[in-house]
């Protein structure tokens, strides 16, 4: 059986949504991240990602990971990518051709959105937006994300998802990475091509299930 090592309310996020969207059986098993732990040495610590059992797992310490019958893959994109392949649908590609632009637009958005569309979110999580420094960062991230969104939108313009005319495993990854940053009105006002899309796979009921998991997580 799939095993999903994290908690939602992290880039694991991505993998329960692709298990949901799949339908497959899976088991998660929480790792939380070590930052959240008072005492990381505790006794009674929980699982965390500089727990010696965890990185017997992903020597890299970070979530997510997975053990899918054990073979172990701890990228979140990389999973995904995966997951798509192996069980096939809709969400996988149905040629060499979707295979290239699924990948491309995946890999697209972790290098050109991801970075600062990270510090956007950690800025909110960290209740830091109304601080001097907090709206100096949202300023930068959002300036330097003005770009890759407008790239996105011009995309989205003729055509309801990134590639193959339905939703796929593409559209989960980059929306993942993008809802980090949707926050900001200089981004989501220019790009209403961006929203309404975002929308769409949001509307989706694997997100929906996915989401009231995470809600519980408080």
């Amino acid at each position: 059986m799939l095993k999903i090592y994290g908690v939602y309310q992290s880039r694991a996020s991505r993998n329960y949504w692709m298990a949901h969207e799949l339908g497959i059986e899976f088991e998660s098993v929480p790792v939380v991240q070590v930052r959240r732990v008072a005492d990381p040495a505790a006794p009674d610590a929980p699982l965390h990602t500089r727990s010696a059992a965890f990185l017997a797992i992903n020597p890299n310490g970070h979530i997510p990971t997975i053990d899918d019958d054990g073979l172990a893959l701890w990228e979140s994109i990389a999973i995904n990518l995966y997951l798509s392949r192996k069980h096939g649908g809709p969400l996988a590609a149905r040629s060499l051709a979707e295979e290239g632009q699924i990948a491309n637009w995946s890999f697209w958005a972790v290098n050109e959105i991801e970075q600062e569309a990270a510090k956007i979110v950690l800025t909110h999580d960290n209740a830091l937006q109304d601080t001097p420094g907090g709206r100096d960062t949202l300023a930068v991230s959002t300036r330097l994300l003005k770009r890759p969104f407008e790239i996105l939108n011009q995309h989205l313009a003729t055509k309801d998802y990134l590639v193959g005319d339905r939703f796929t495993v593409a559209d989960l990854n980059v929306a993942e990475i993008c809802r980090y940053a949707m926050t900001e009105p200089a981004l989501t006002g220019a790009n209403p091509n961006v929203v309404a899309w975002y929308e769409r796979c949001h509307d989706r009921p694997a997100f929906r299930d996915m989401w009231a998991a995470r809600a519980l997580e408080g």
